[in-house]
C-alpha cells in the first residue's frame, strides 16, 4: 500500500491511496473460506460447496467490503501520523471507469486543511464589560415585594387599587366558568382597572378578554382555557366578585430580617438594602458574563483574519445531512455557519496555545461545586464529601452530562483567561440600562 499527498494550496490537498492485491487478498480468502465452511446451498453437503461457487456468489461483496475497511483504516492512520488538521471529513473524488475487476486500486480524497493564524488578545479597542447594579427603584420594589409576601391579608367589602380580588369568570357560549384570584396590579389599562375599583362583594362586572392582563398567558390560568386560544381571544366575560382582600405590608423589623436571612445577619433597613444589592449583583453576574463572552467572541472573529477552504466546505456540507443538499442549499448553510466555524477554530487555538484543557479531576471538582450549589438551594448547606463524590460519580457516568459539564467548565476557563489577558472598558449600569444597551 502506498499513500501520497499533493498540496493544491495552503488550504486544500489531495491524498492518493494505492492498494495492491497483496494488501487485501489474504483477508478476502480467509473470509471466503469461512463462508464455504458454513454455506448451506442445496445439492451440496455443508462445508463441501465448491470454492468457485462461493467466490461467484460472495466474492465481489467481500472484496469491496474489505478494500473499503482497509482504505478507511489506512486513511485515518495517515491523517493521525502526519498530524494533519483537517476540516470536515475527506471527500472521495469521482473516478471515471473505476474497475473492481482489477487487482490493484487507486483512490483519491480531497482534504480541507485548517488555516494557520495567530490570535491577538491585545486589541486597540477594548471590549465593554458591564457591571450591573441594582438601582434604588429596583431595591425599593424588592423591599415592597418582600413586605407583601410576608404581610397579612385583610378582608374588605369594596375593591381599591392594589387589592386582591377572588371571584368567578363566566361565558356560557365559550363554556367558561372558572374560580380564580386576581392581583389588580396585573390588570392592564386604566379602563379595565376602573371597572374593579369601587365594586363590592357580590357585584358582577363585564370585561373584554383582549388586553385584560399585562401578559396574555394569564388568561390560561384565570379563564381555564387552552394555550392556543390565549393570544387571540377577544370575547366578553362576566366576573362575579366573591372576596376582596387588602394586603397589609409587613413591618421592616428584626423579626422579618431574621426570617429572611437568619438571626441577626441583617439589623436595619440600610443593611437590608445592601444585602438586596449584593444578592442582585450575584444574580446579574451570570448575565453580565454571558454578554461579555458574546462580545469577546464577536470581537475575536472580527479581528482574527484567516482564509477557509470555502469551496471544499460547501461540498462537504452537501454530504453530511440526513439527505443530500443542493449546491445552493450548501452555500446558504455555509454562510449561516461560517462565523461559528471561525470562532471554533479561534477557540481551539487559544485552548491549545495556553493549555486550557479540561481533565477528569477538573471535571469532578466542577461537578461537586455545582451539586453543592444545588443542594444549598434546598437547604442542605453542608453535605459530606462522600455524598458529593457519590452524586458526582453517578452524573459523570452519563456521557451526555460529561459533555454538558465539560462545555460549561471550558467556557468558564476561557472567560477567566480572557478577563486576565484582554483589555476592557468597564461600565456600571442598572439592569434596565443593560437591557437597553444589549437589545437596543
Amino acid at each position: 500500500m502506498n499513500i501520497t499527498r499533493e498540496n493544491i494550496d495552503e488550504l486544500n490537498a489531495v491524498v492518493k491511496v494505492d492498494i495492491a492485491k497483496e494488501d487485501y487478498a489474504g483477508k478476502v480468502d480467509k473470509i471466503l473460506k469461512d463462508y464455504r465452511k458454513n454455506a448451506n446451498i442445496p445439492g451440496f453437503r455443508k462445508g463441501h460447496v465448491p470454492m468457485g461457487m462461493v467466490k461467484k456468489q460472495y466474492g465481489q461483496a467481500v472484496l469491496v467490503d474489505e478494500v473499503n475497511k482497509l482504505l478507511q483504516d489506512s486513511l485515518n492512520k495517515y491523517l493521525t501520523e502526519e498530524k494533519l488538521d483537517v476540516l470536515g471529513n475527506p471527500l472521495p473524488k469521482d473516478q471515471e471507469n473505476f474497475d473492481w475487476e482489477s487487482d490493484n486500486y487507486s483512490f483519491e480524497f480531497e482534504l480541507g486543511l485548517a488555516p494557520e493564524f495567530d490570535v491577538n488578545l491585545d486589541l486597540d479597542k477594548p471590549v465593554t464589560k458591564y457591571n450591573i447594579v441594582a438601582d434604588e427603584k429596583m431595591v425599593n420594589d424588592q423591599i415592597e415585594s418582600i413586605q407583601k409576601q410576608y404581610g397579612k391579608l385583610k378582608t374588605k367589602d369594596e375593591v381599591a387599587e392594589g387589592d386582591t380580588v377572588a371571584g368567578t369568570f363566566k361565558n356560557e357560549e365559550e363554556g367558561i366558568e372558572k374560580d380564580t384570584t386576581i392581583e389588580l396590579s396585573n390588570i392592564k389599562g386604566k379602563r379595565n382597572l376602573n371597572k374593579f375599583v369601587g365594586a363590592k362583594v357580590g357585584d358582577t362586572i363585564s370585561l373584554k378578554t383582549k388586553g385584560l392582563f399585562e401578559d396574555d398567558h394569564a388568561l390560561i390560568n384565570h379563564l381555564g382555557i387552552e394555550h392556543d386560544k390565549a393570544h387571540d381571544l377577544d370575547i366578553e366575560v362576566e366576573f362575579t366578585i366573591s372576596e376582596v382582600n387588602e394586603r397589609e405590608l409587613a413591618d421592616l423589623d428584626q423579626e422579618l430580617f431574621d426570617k429572611l436571612f437568619g438571626k441577626d445577619k441583617v439589623k436595619s433597613v440600610t443593611e437590608l438594602k445592601d444585602k438586596i444589592k449584593e444578592d442582585a449583583a450575584k444574580q446579574f453576574q451570570q448575565q453580565s458574563d454571558q454578554q461579555l463572552m458574546n462580545d469577546i467572541t464577536e470581537t475575536l472573529i472580527e479581528n482574527t483574519n484567516f482564509e477557509l477552504p470555502k469551496e471544499f466546505l460547501q461540498k462537504w456540507i452537501q454530504t453530511v445531512g440526513e439527505k443530500p443538499m443542493t449546491q445552493e442549499e450548501a452555500v446558504e448553510e455555509y454562510e449561516k455557519s461560517e462565523k461559528g466555524l471561525r470562532y471554533q477554530l479561534i477557540e481551539g487555538k487559544v485552548v491549545n496555545d495556553n493549555n486550557l484543557n479540561v481533565d477528569f479531576n477538573d471535571l469532578k471538582e466542577f461537578a461537586s461545586e455545582k451539586i453543592k450549589e444545588q443542594m444549598a438551594q434546598f437547604g442542605q448547606m453542608d453535605p459530606s464529601q462522600k455524598e458529593l463524590d457519590d452524586i458526582a460519580a453517578r452524573i459523570l457516568s452519563n456521557q451526555d452530562e460529561v459533555k454538558r459539564l465539560s462545555e460549561q467548565l471550558m467556557n468558564e476557563k476561557l472567560l477567566a483567561f480572557y478577563k486576565e489577558k484582554m483589555n476592557f472598558e468597564e461600565k456600571e449600569v442598572t439592569y434596565e440600562e443593560f437591557v437597553k444597551a444589549i437589545y437596543k
